[in-house]
């Protein structure tokens, strides 16, 4: 018999924040069982950084404020974040998120994006390998950890296209 992956309470948020140094911004957790349907972060934000505007045209994301404060922007519209606020963000809409003084921890969740496959025919052409360059991150230089990242889990910076 199978052992079926965590359930219940995988994470606390107090516990997270206490555990990891408070100069570390970017993802302090994700769900992570194999087969699952949903991605799910927690992030925290340092004071006074920001998340670029962008568009993501296949997720809708829900995020949840869980400490600090700072603004949304969604399509051109201004709302403060505080402790507490649950913001949806529909396919398609171009957002930026920014920190205030005392910085933004938050959870998302979303449908899990499915992985990116190279395609043999790129070799069978010619082709070069795929090169990784474009998932280094600018503000930090680390690589992200998984394929087809658009934003560093670790800083929060937009990743080379």
């Amino acid at each position: 018999m199978s052992v079926p992956p965590a359930v219940g309470v995988l994470a606390r948020i107090a516990e997270l924040l206490h555990e990891e140094p408070a100069d570390l911004g970017g993802a302090l957790w994700r769900l992570s069982p194999e087969g699952r349907q949903l991605d799910a972060n927690v992030i925290r934000m340092l004071p006074g950084t920001r998340v670029t505007g962008h568009v993501d045209p296949d997720l809708d994301v829900l995020l949840c404020v869980v400490g600090g404060s700072g603004r949304l922007e969604a399509d051109g519209t201004r709302q403060s974040l505080q402790t507490g606020c649950v913001a949806w963000l529909p396919r398609g809409t171009r957002r930026a998120l920014f920190a205030d003084e005392d910085g933004l921890v938050y959870v998302t969740a979303h449908r899990r994006r499915p992985g990116l496959a190279i395609r043999s025919t790129a070799q069978a052409e010619g082709g070069e390998a795929a090169c990784l360059l474009g998932r280094v991150c600018p503000g930090c230089d680390r690589p992200a950890a998984e394929i087809g990242a658009r934003y560093c889990s670790r800083c929060g910076c937009q990743l080379p296209s």
